[in-house]
C-alpha cells in the first residue's frame, strides 16, 4: 500500500487539493486547550460546507526529520516509514490547514516541531549553491490559520510559537489568514 500511494503522489507532483481543512493540535494533553481551539476553529470551517479532519500529533508514532535527503529525488519522505507516512496524503489533498501549539519555553512543542520539520520533503532544490528553492504546494491557493496558547500573559511570554508554525507555512506557500494568540489560559 506504501509503494502505491508513493507513486501515485509522484505521478502527479501537481495535486490539486481539494476544499478539505486539516487540524493539527501539538499539545501533549489529550482535550486541552488546544485541542478545544482546534476544534472550534473546524466547527467554523463545517460551518461553511467544508471538510474537515484533525489529529493530535501525541496519537501518532512518528519522529523528526533525518536529514537523508532522499526526499529530494523522490518528492516525498521515503526515509522514514511512520505516521506522517500516512498524514502525507492528508496534506498534499487539503485545501486548508490548521496548526494550534501550546507554548512550551517559548516555542512549539516539541511534536509541532517534528511534524513542520517532516513538511521538508515538500521542497524542491537547484543544484546551485547557495541552493535556491520552490514548495511543490505553492500556487494552488491552498491557505492556513495559526493559533498558539500561552498560560502567562503578554506576548513576549508566549515568544516565538506563532511564527515557528507561520514561517514554514509560508515559505511553503500557504497564505496565512489567521493568526490566533491566546493568554492567560493553562
Amino acid at each position: 500500500m506504501r509503494s502505491t500511494r508513493l507513486s501515485a503522489v509522484k505521478a502527479r507532483p501537481d495535486l490539486i487539493p481539494r476544499t478539505e481543512v486539516l487540524g493539527v493540535s501539538g499539545s501533549p494533553r489529550k482535550n486541552g486547550n488546544s485541542d478545544v481551539i482546534l476544534k472550534s476553529i473546524l466547527a467554523g470551517v463545517s460551518g461553511r460546507n467544508t471538510d474537515s479532519k484533525h489529529f493530535n500529533l501525541t496519537d501518532m508514532q512518528f519522529q523528526g526529520c533525518i536529514g537523508c535527503e532522499r526526499c529530494r529525488k523522490d518528492k516525498i519522505c521515503t526515509g522514514l516509514v511512520d505516521g506522517m507516512s500516512i498524514v502525507y496524503e492528508t496534506i498534499i489533498s487539503s485545501k486548508g490547514l490548521v496548526l494550534v501549539s501550546p507554548t512550551h519555553n517559548y516555542n512549539i512543542t516539541s511534536w509541532m516541531k517534528a511534524f513542520i520539520d517532516r513538511l521538508y520533503c515538500f521542497y524542491n532544490f537547484d543544484d546551485d549553491r547557495p541552493r535556491s528553492w520552490s514548495s511543490q504546494l505553492a500556487g494552488q491557493g491552498r491557505k492556513a490559520v495559526v493559533a498558539a496558547i500561552c498560560e502567562q500573559k503578554n506576548k513576549k511570554d508566549m515568544g516565538f510559537t506563532i511564527e515557528a508554525m507561520r514561517l514554514p507555512l509560508e515559505a511553503l506557500g500557504y497564505e496565512i489568514i489567521g493568526e490566533l494568540s491566546i493568554f492567560k489560559i493553562f
